[in-house]
């Protein structure tokens, strides 16, 4: 039988810490909540008094409610006054001696019965816990932030945590109306470990110069479908505290992928610390604003147009889904469309598909009639890449295979007019390659769409180091029009998206593998503690155990990073024939 617990106390009254107070009341809890003096005591109550008050013009809360809730926090700064609390956490600044002082001290004064709980987010609970004489009774309880808004919490036992108080502790935090993964005392616990490796790896790609700030945050936020960009989420979460998290899980773990990237500690020295100062990737209107400001590093509108080449007619060679859905996409946007299919049972499939889509809009209210037909009119098919002869651009989007695009580029460079855009959608294979098949490797470019390409905005240019900047503004220039959001990056093994991505959902299979937690659970943490719309588990059944397989393998030949080498565990899935839910297996099961 779970513990009721009628009266807690907080200590440490930040933002985290006054929005865990302002948790407790809510749920009806008596709390006391400490800060080292009068002046850091009504801060913590201004974040309380503001947090509620938003939510009453919001509608979220009565003002009945809001008073009842406040009458409930009694704030102090003497420790003493938690001598009779059933549970006190602590959110004091991420310093181990720090917390260890306090944990101390509340050991002196609190019951024998007491729980103490920690709010850390990187530091080992079993540090903080041998500070007491109560082990057993210490346990992490990582909220994450804003504490009202944010639904999960991370329950972390140690190996003496009594398990009596963990299933307390997940009994609380049902009663706040969290959602709790329970998880080993093991550096990041789930949701940090998983999202720094990730802040980390995007960091690099921006201090190395592979792409742009802004081209790293659009590619993961259309790309993915994550909230936000790494890179403004990092100046959200503070430069210096994540700098803190990585270097600690870096010494716990001796994760190379965790170690800090260099330009992190010189920013923390410089004092860019992200929105709380007013700059740190991103330049801010004010410190503490949320409103992005032009600086020496945002790109000018318009200023990549200069070169672009006409392009009236395009060519795309496919018959797939993801060449059927650029055929749709460029035809709605007004250019004439050859596209090349082998044989006419295919040429025929084709046409049918777009059919079908454009008529579905048409239905939904999306396209009228007449630009449904006026799309299906610049439409024309061939069973020949000699017809492309007379395209500006060309997007070759066949099956995944080196040798076949090869062969296509090789016939490109035939048959295509001297000044054509050769474009290849290759997701993972070396663009260089196929330019190599040519003999104008300047006019080659990766032109990488998501699927399904009629809803997905974004899009990857690939440069590789012959392709010459006029091509790149053609293609640009082409996204742009058709309603993409282009973003520009080298020709580096899985460009932006898939090498941030993939490495990622790797490390959540390592996680899984060494038994830290469920696959259910990490999905939970990942989706309900930091916003992603799928768990790393439930996106890797999706893509496809086999797919994601390839995609690893490339970047671990590529780079050659030990973090990258697939896991295990992945291999055998895939030797074994569970790809996911294509095959109603992968990671789950499905009917």
């Amino acid at each position: 039988m779970a513990r009721e617990f009628a009266k807690v106390g907080v200590v440490g009254l930040g933002t985290m810490g006054a929005g865990i107070a302002e948790v407790f009341a809510r749920a009806g809890l008596d709390v006391v909540a400490v800060e080292v003096n009068d002046a850091a005591v009504e801060t913590g109550r201004g974040h309380v008094d503001d947090s509620t008050s938003r939510a009453v013009a919001r509608g979220k809360l009565s003002e009945e409610d809001q008073a009842a809730l406040l009458g409930r926090i009694r704030y102090s700064t003497s420790l003493s006054d938690l001598a009779d609390a059933q549970l006190v956490i602590e959110a004091v600044p991420e310093r181990l001696d720090l917390k260890q002082s306090v944990f101390s001290q509340l050991d002196r004064i609190c019951p024998p019965d007491t729980i103490l709980a920690t709010n850390t987010s990187s530091l080992s609970v079993t540090e903080i816990s041998v500070s007491t004489s109560r082990p057993s009774r210490v346990i992490g309880m990582h909220f994450f932030n804003p504490a009202p808004v944010m639904k999960l919490v991370e329950v972390i036992r140690t190996v003496v945590t009594d398990e009596q108080v963990v299933e307390d502790v997940e009994a609380l935090a049902q009663r706040l109306g969290k959602t709790d993964v329970t998880v080993g005392d093991k550096a990041g616990f789930i949701a940090n470990a998983l999202l720094f490796g990730y802040l980390n790896h995007a960091v690099n790609f921006f201090e190395s110069r592979y792409a742009s700030r802004e081209d790293i945050d659009a590619a993961m936020k259309l790309g993915c479908g994550l909230p936000m960009g790494p890179l403004a989420l990092m100046d959200l979460i503070g430069i210096d505290t994540a700098y803190e998290i990585l270097d600690t899980m870096y010494k716990q773990g001796r994760n190379r992928l965790h170690a800090p990237s260099p330009v992190l500690k010189q920013m923390v020295t410089a004092g860019l610390l992200g929105r709380k100062s007013g700059r740190g990737f991103y330049s801010y209107d004010k410190p503490g604003s949320h409103e992005v400001v032009a600086d020496a590093l945002t790109p000018v509108r318009g200023e990549t147009a200069g070169g672009a080449r006409s392009v009236t007619s395009i060519g795309v060679v496919g018959s797939g889904t993801m060449a059927t859905g650029i055929i749709e996409v460029i035809a709605k946007a007004g250019y004439d469309v050859i596209f090349v299919a082998r044989g006419e049972e295919k040429c025929a499939r084709v046409r049918a598909a777009i059919e079908k889509s454009l008529e579905k809009a048409v239905q939904r209210g999306k396209l009228a009639e007449a630009d449904r037909d006026a799309a299906l009119a610049r439409i024309t098919s061939s069973v020949t890449v000699d017809d492309l002869s007379g395209v500006d651009l060309v997007i070759e989007a066949v099956v995944e295979e080196l040798s076949v695009k090869q062969a296509l580029f090789a016939n490109f460079d035939e048959i295509c007019k001297p000044g054509a855009v050769l474009a290849t959608t290759t997701s993972s294979l070396p663009v260089i390659e196929c330019a190599a098949a040519t003999s104008r490797p300047a006019d080659v470019v990766g032109m990488h769409f998501f699927n399904p390409a009629q809803i997905m905005k974004l899009v990857e240019i690939v440069s590789t180091v012959s392709t010459s900047p006029e091509v790149v503004a053609t293609v640009r220039a082409v996204c742009e029009r058709i309603g993409k959001h282009p973003v520009e990056c080298g020709d580096r093994s899985g460009f932006i998206v898939n090498a941030l991505l993939f490495p990622y959902l790797n490390d959540a299979v390592r996680m899984l593998e060494a038994h830290y937690a469920s696959s259910d659970d990490i999905d939970s943490a990942m989706k309900v503690g930091c916003g992603y719309p799928m768990g790393p588990f439930e996106l890797l059944d999706v893509v496809g155990l086999d797919v994601s397989l390839a995609i690893e393998r490339e970047l671990y030949l590529e780079f050659r990073e030990p973090g990258f080498a697939p896991a295990p565990l992945l291999e055998h899935l895939v030797t074994a024939g569970y790809l996911g839910r294509k095959t109603k297996r992968g990671f789950r099961s499905y009917a």
